[in-house]
């Protein structure tokens, strides 16, 4: 209770003091001193992020809806607001562009990735079916697909016989997901293919894949991925770097399941919680990068 009256008290009274007599200090505002005094990365952008969103100015929060066709205005009303010069600090306008970039990227990634988990599967779009069918000759190169619909879907994780039921939930990002794995990591995708198939330790390669895509999306909307991607994009993320933290989430829970050695797939949700668990542990690591460090075709 004491902590959240100290929050209260700070941030509505004494923060703007706080602020103000470290400038009349050091002559820099709040964001310069973020900007020089942190490398680029998480712990730059999240502070720059907080920095903005707690400001009484407006046009410092308007800067974190902006787009990047208005980003450089952007930065340049927030140096006008805040009387930064650029010939005293000549890095800082560069340094607050890739954060602003990063942070209202972030959001901008939400949207496209929210927009493909909605795309329902559509037997009836071509697109749809031929990236279906491309699934298939990546994991299963020698093997012909006997028809559309068939038994043989089960072979590499789906629960009917025509996998557009199995996308219920996540729609196209699901299978986009797989299709992206198995195209860039090919090698790897196989692999984990057959570690699914083992007799004992075995698992539903598609359904598993679909559900670690709930994972990743999850992830993204609580903004817990904020820190990986800060980290790893010095700029605006995109969906390609969606699909690649997928890779790492997909590779990862292969060897975590094989090392756990669980008796039963009827074990799934309780490892999945815990490789949950463990990768929002990671997340609290402000140095944090879930990078899959394979070769890749990407």
């Amino acid at each position: 209770m004491l902590g959240y009256i100290w929050q209260y008290v700070y941030t509505s009274f004494l923060r703007y003091w706080v602020k103000w007599f470290i400038r009349q200090a050091t002559g820099k505002c709040e964001l310069q001193r973020i900007c020089s005094g942190y490398k680029p990365g998480a712990t730059r952008a999240t502070k720059a992020e907080y920095s903005l969103q707690s400001s009484k100015n407006q046009v410092l929060r308007q800067a974190l809806k902006t787009n990047k066709d208005n980003l450089e205005q952007r930065v340049d009303q927030i140096m006008q607001e805040k009387n930064i010069k650029p010939q005293k600090d000549p890095l800082f306008k560069e340094s607050l562009t890739v954060c602003l970039l990063q942070i209202t990227g972030y959001s901008s990634l939400y949207v496209s990735v929210e927009d493909l988990r909605k795309e329902v599967f559509s037997s009836d779009n071509p697109e749809h079916e031929a990236m279906l069918l491309k699934l298939w000759d990546l994991l299963m190169p020698t093997v012909k697909l006997e028809s559309r619909i068939t038994k043989q879907w089960g072979d590499i994780g789906f629960q009917g016989d025509d996998p557009k039921t199995d996308f219920r939930g996540m729609g196209m990002l699901g299978l986009i997901n797989l299709v992206f794995f198995s195209e860039n990591y090919t090698e790897e995708a196989r692999q984990v293919l057959s570690h699914a198939n083992h007799p004992k330790l075995g698992y539903s390669y598609a359904i598993v894949g679909i559900n670690l895509t709930e994972m990743a999306y999850s992830l993204l909307k609580s903004g817990a991925l904020k820190p990986h991607f800060y980290n790893t994009v010095l700029g605006t993320p995109e969906l390609q770097h969606f699909h690649q933290l997928y890779c790492y989430l997909a590779y990862e829970f292969d060897k975590f399941w094989l090392s756990e050695e669980p008796e039963s797939i009827m074990q799934f949700n309780q490892y999945r919680e815990k490789f949950h668990n463990n990768i929002k542990a990671h997340l609290q690591d402000p140095d944090v990068s879930l990078i899959l460090t394979v070769r890749t075709k990407a």
